[in-house]
C-alpha cells in the first residue's frame, strides 16, 4: 500500500521524498539503527542516564534488539531536566554546544535544552520538511510572529524556513498594529505564530480596517498551544488562509517534531529521528494503536541532549496507516490537551480545550475567553469569562451567557457559571494565551 500511495505523487510533493515515503519496514530498520546509537550516546556520556540504564538488565546499547525493547527503558520527565539543571543532562561538553535554549521557568527552575551544530542543522530540516508539507514553498515570503529568544518557536521556524529557501520576516510577537502592516505591504504567502496569537492578529487587523483575506495569505502554520478545529475555522474565515498544525517541544527539539499535511488528518511525526508511543498516563502502559493516550517520544538522533521514552504530558492518539498524501510516517491527532492540564469539575475530566470547541465560533461571542478555577467548600467550580462581539448589544449579554452555559452542560457535562464580558476585556497574548487562572488556593479577602 506504502508503495502505491506514494508512486501515484511526484518527487516534488515532498521536500525529502525518499525519506517521507520510506516503507514502514525499512524505517523500522532505521529506527533500530538509531535507537542504539542515541541510547549508547546516553548510556556513555551521561552520568545520570548509566545507572538507570544498567537496571533494565541491559548490559549495553546492542542488548536492543528490536523496537520492542524500547518498553523496557525507564521514563525521563521534565522534572529530571528541573532537578540536574542546567547542564546535568548534556551529552557534550558545554563547549561543544552551539546554542542553549530554556523554557521560561514559571512552575520552577528553568527546563533547559542545548544543541549542537549537527543538531541545528538537522531541526532546521525538519522544521523545512514540517513546512513544506503544511504548504510553504522556496520562495515564499514567511511572516514569522512566533517569539524570539530562548522560546524555541521563533528561531526553530526561522531557521526551518531558511533552509526551505524561503524569505523570512523574523517579526516576533508583540507590535500587533505593525505586523498587520507589513502583512499588508509584504503579502506574505505564509503565518508562523500561536494559533491564538493569529486571532489577535486578525482582530486588530478588522480593527483597522485591513483585510487579511486580501493580503496574499495562503498557509498559517500554528502550534506551541493546543487548539480546537472550531479556533481553525475561526481562523480561516477571518484570515483567508488554511491552517495547519504543527507540534514540537523545547525538551525533544522544538518545532518541527511532526506537522500536517495538506489532507489534516493528524500530524505526521517524523519517524526518522524520533519514535513515538502512546501510554496510559496512570499506570505507564502502552495503549492499543489508535486509543487515546499520553504521547512519549524518544529522540533518536540528538547528540547534545538524547532524550529517553520523554513523557509530554501530552493527550493524543497515533495512527500508522499510510496517509493519502504518500507519507509512511505515523500521523499524530490532534492533542485534546495536556495529562497535567486536565482539569476535574465534580467528578468530570475537562480539557480547556473541549470548553474552546464549544464556545468558539458560537454566533455573537468573539474567540477569547478564560477558565476561573475556585473552590467552594470541597468542591471546584468554574466560571468561564468570554467576550461578546462589538455588535452585540450589552442588554443581550445574559442571553449569550445563558446558551453558553447551556451548551457546555449538554456537550462537556459540567455546570459552569459563565460571565459575559465587553470586548477588549480578556488579555491578549502574543505568544501562548493564558487560559486558565486557577485561584482554588488564594486564601479569601
Amino acid at each position: 500500500m506504502t508503495e502505491t500511495v506514494a508512486s501515484t505523487r511526484n518527487q516534488s510533493d515532498f521536500l525529502h521524498a525518499d525519506v517521507e515515503t520510506l516503507p514502514r519496514e525499512k524505517l523500522e530498520q532505521l529506527q533500530l539503527q538509531r535507537l542504539r546509537e542515541s541510547v549508547r550516546n546516553a548510556w556513555e556520556h551521561v552520568p545520570w542516564h548509566k545507572p538507570r540504564l544498567a537496571a533494565t538488565g541491559l548490559k549495553s546499547a546492542d542488548d536492543i534488539k528490536s523496537l520492542d525493547d524500547l518498553q523496557k527503558l525507564p521514563f525521563t520527565v521534565k522534572t529530571d531536566l528541573r532537578d540536574n539543571y542546567p547542564f546535568g543532562l548534556f551529552a557534550r561538553p558545554r563547549t561543544e554546544l552551539a546554542r542553549i535554549h530554556a523554557s521560561s521557568g514559571t512552575t520552577g527552575k528553568a527546563t533547559v535544552v542545548g544543541y549542537t551544530a549537527q543538531d541545528l542543522s538537522n531541526w532546521a530540516d525538519l522544521v523545512a520538511r514540517s513546512l513544506f508539507g503544511a504548504g510553504a514553498r522556496p520562495g515564499d515570503i514567511v511572516h514569522n510572529a512566533y517569539g524570539y529568544g530562548l522560546f524555541t518557536g521563533g528561531l526553530g521556524a526561522h531557521d526551518g524556513a531558511t533552509r526551505l529557501g524561503a524569505t523570512v520576516v523574523p517579526v516576533s510577537g508583540g507590535g500587533t498594529e505593525r505586523q498587520v502592516t507589513l502583512m499588508a505591504d509584504f503579502r506574505p504567502r505564509v503565518l508562523c505564530s500561536t494559533p491564538s496569537y493569529a486571532l489577535a492578529i486578525a482582530e486588530v487587523a478588522e480593527q483597522q480596517g485591513v483585510d487579511l483575506r486580501q493580503c496574499g495569505l495562503a498557509v498559517g502554520v500554528f502550534g506551541a498551544e493546543p487548539w480546537s478545529e472550531a479556533m481553525r475555522d475561526e481562523i480561516e474565515a477571518r484570515m483567508g488562509l488554511k491552517a495547519r498544525d504543527i507540534y514540537g517541544l523545547s525538551e525533544i527539539m522544538g518545532p518541527g517534531v511532526a506537522c500536517e499535511c495538506e489532507h489534516r488528518n493528524g500530524l505526521h511525526g517524523w519517524e526518522d529521528h524520533f519514535l513515538f508511543e502512546t501510554i496510559d498516563p496512570d499506570t505507564g502502559k502502552r495503549v492499543p494503536e489508535g486509543e487515546p493516550g499520553e504521547l512519549v517520544i524518544t529522540t533518536l538522533t540528538k547528540q547534545a541532549l538524547p532524550m529517553i521514552r520523554y513523557r509530554t504530558r501530552d493527550i493524543t492518539r497515533l495512527a500508522r496507516e499510510t496517509c493519502s498524501c504518500g507519507r509512511t510516517h505515523v500521523r499524530i491527532l490532534r492533542v485534546t490537551g495536556r495529562n497535567d492540564d486536565m482539569l476535574i469539575i465534580r467528578g468530570v475530566n475537562v480539557y480547556p480545550s473541549q470548553l474552546e470547541a464549544v464556545l468558539v465560533g458560537r454566533p455573537g461571542i468573539a474567540p477569547h475567553y478564560q477558565l476561573v478555577l475556585m473552590r467552594e467548600g470541597v468542591l471546584d467550580t468554574v466560571r468561564m469569562e468570554i467576550e461578546a462581539l462589538p455588535s452585540v448589544p450589552t442588554e443581550q449579554y445574559p442571553l449569550l451567557a445563558a446558551d453558553a452555559a447551556h451548551h457546555i452542560k449538554a456537550i462537556v457535562g459540567i455546570s459552569a457559571h459563565v460571565d459575559v464580558l465587553a470586548p477588549g476585556a480578556i488579555p491578549r497574548s502574543q505568544g501562548k494565551a493564558v487560559r486558565v487562572r486557577d485561584l482554588r488556593n488564594q486564601p479569601k479577602p
